[in-house]
């Protein structure tokens, strides 16, 4: 059995159906897109249900006035069954009105589809990598990363639901200096379980953090290392502090949900000689060639400033404003060619890549895209899509003020003490309230309020309602019906009218890479479902259980069951539980 047509995919169908048909008619040129036509309600709800731009962008191309394409496009819309009124607006925007029968068919398709209801093969199997967090393996999660991390999940759960297959990575900064700094850092903890007396000097990381890890290898290795060269014990220390630092981040980020499908080692990138690989492939089809780097801009450069040829990248073709060179002058990879050689290989496994970045690296966003450009279209193949996403940090407050809380850290807020303190589902929701390049505080008085203007408390509310009352209608002997459905008034069918939306909010947010999306749909759906509930605060007949009349109770429960299901599917996709109750 073929599972039903939600309705912004029967009536997009409809238009594409009515369009072709005026291809076929000579109105319309041969090989006319549709790409760019859209369906989505009217910004004025008095316009009317659906609002289509059709006439508007196929009318230049066909060298026809706007209003008289859309003339013909509404004679046959408004012959069609399902639809009362196809009027024009303005220069030709296409309002539709639908019969309540198109609303009470989406009830039931909701119903039937339960929690696959909004997913899409939109993205049809196509291999997404998003990659997000990859904090440097330093220590715990801290807030810094939290927003970062709930952006990337999310997006990752919208890509799943929309059709795509989608590879969750982190990108282990493992080679660079700071991990060096660890080393150093763990051997002062080593020799303090030893037994000596030590200070943290500055440029370590003093987090108490660290201490467990110098308790396993005094365990392990005795005094061996207390005394020895650095060089003895740099690489061994190294090794044991990245390890135990990220099943530290593993359980940090469990705590949040978040479980990746693949952690990737800048260190054995580089000891593969993949990154070698990528300059030589680049050198290959002359992306990389040795100059000499411009001396620094708008100002005199330094004393010691001399010019080095140095092998750069051709990154200026790609709309860069100078090549940028992926060595150094020591021979060491920069962070842009080791970089590079990593999105090369991200990019021979996935269709589509999407980096999760702090608003920090914006200054790097130019270059790394012209990279993946020219990696992923050299010998004419067309370039694979490449977007990062840039996060605004989160600023803790609480009674008004900045909040500072450190246990373990030694300096900085964890991530785990904050899903501690207000629970896994307040910080994921929260991080998606705004859009993510915005800043944004978190107010630990506010993400516990419980009132519409906190979004978590107001969703998730509504979903309770729902259940509480069908609970309530179960104890009562009352079951959910779509037996009398045409009961239904205006005020329910305004409420499937938005439910209906979810699976095209779903398609918008995936093409757009943002799941904050979903998170806005939810507390407008959520909004509604209260403003409906209201109404039987003083009139009894609006209730969902209305005394006396048992079939408009059956189909007001149907009605919330639905509503229900969307909330639950909304916040699945973002990773967030729907309670039962609150």
């Amino acid at each position: 059995m073929t599972e039903p047509k939600t309705l912004y995919a029967a009536h997009a169908a409809l238009i594409e159906q009515v369009l072709t048909e005026l291809v076929g008619e000579g109105l319309l040129p041969a090989g006319t897109s549709f790409a760019n036509v859209t369906l989505e309600p009217p910004r004025d709800a008095s316009h009317g249900d659906l609002a289509t731009n059709a006439a508007m962008v196929l009318a230049k191309p066909a060298g026809l006035n706007p209003r008289a394409l859309a003339e013909a496009i509404t004679a046959r819309l408004a012959a069609h069954p399902g639809i009362t009124s196809a009027e024009i607006a303005g220069p030709g925007f296409i309002n539709l009105r639908l019969a309540p029968a198109a609303w009470l068919s989406e009830l039931a398709a909701i119903a039937k589809l339960g929690a696959d209801y909004g997913r899409s093969g939109m993205g049809e199997g196509r291999v997404v990598n998003v990659e997000y967090v990859s904090a440097n393996p330093t220590g715990p999660m801290h807030m810094g990363h939290c927003r970062g991390a709930v952006v990337g999940d999310a997006l990752a759960g919208l890509l799943e639901f929309a059709g795509h297959r989608v590879t969750k990575e982190y990108y282990v900064n493992d080679a660079g200096a700071q991990v060096d700094v660890l080393a150093r850092s763990v051997h002062m903890r080593y020799r303090e379980v030893l037994g000596e007396e030590i200070t943290i000097p500055e440029g370590l990381y003093p987090g108490e953090y660290l201490k467990p890890v110098g308790e396993a290898l005094a365990a392990e290795f005795g005094d061996s290392y207390a005394a020895a060269p650095e060089a003895e014990w740099l690489i061994l220390f190294r090794t044991r502090a990245v390890a135990a630092m990220m099943d530290m981040i593993r359980a940090d980020l469990a705590t949040l949900g978040i479980k990746h499908d693949l952690f990737s080692s800048e260190a054995e990138l580089q000891a593969s000689g993949k990154v070698d690989a990528a300059e030589q492939w680049l050198r290959d089809h002359d992306l990389v060639y040795d100059g000499v780097l411009e001396a620094p801009k708008g100002k005199a450069p330094p004393e010691d400033w001399e010019p080095v040829q140095l092998p750069l990248f051709r990154s200026t073709r790609f709309g860069d404003d100078q090549d940028r060179p992926i060595k150094k002058s020591n021979g060491a990879w920069t962070y842009f060619g080791a970089d590079l050689a990593y999105h090369f290989q991200k990019a021979q496994s996935a269709d589509a890549l999407v980096d999760i970045w702090g608003a920090d690296h914006a200054g790097t966003v130019k270059r790394i895209k012209a990279a993946v450009a020219a990696l992923t279209s050299a010998d004419g193949a067309a370039p694979k899509p490449f977007e990062v996403k840039l996060v605004q940090m989160v600023q803790l407050m609480k009674g008004g003020q900045p909040f500072k809380m450190s246990k373990r850290a030694g300096n900085f807020v964890t991530l785990a003490d904050v899903v501690d303190m207000v629970g896994k589902d307040v910080v994921r929701f929260t991080m998606l309230t705004r859009k993510p390049d915005a800043q944004m505080d978190f107010d630990f008085d506010k993400v516990v309020e419980a009132s519409k203007d906190n979004p978590v408390f107001y969703v998730q509310y509504a979903h309770a309602r729902i259940r509480s009352t069908l609970r309530k209608a179960a104890d009562l002997g009352i079951t959910p019906s779509d037996a009398a459905l045409d009961k239904l008034g205006a005020e329910e069918l305004a409420l499937v009218a938005r439910a209906a939306q979810f699976p095209r909010e779903i398609e918008a947010a995936a093409r757009a890479r943002e799941p904050h999306r979903i998170a806005f749909y939810l507390y407008d759906l959520a909004a509604d479902l209260h403003s409906y509930w209201n109404l039987g605060n003083d009139r009894p007949e609006k209730r969902f259980i209305v005394e006396h009349d048992a079939q408009l109770t059956a189909a007001r429960l149907f009605l919330a069951g639905a509503i229900g299901q969307v909330i639950r599917n909304g916040l699945g996709v973002l990773g967030v539980e729907a309670v039962e109750s609150m």
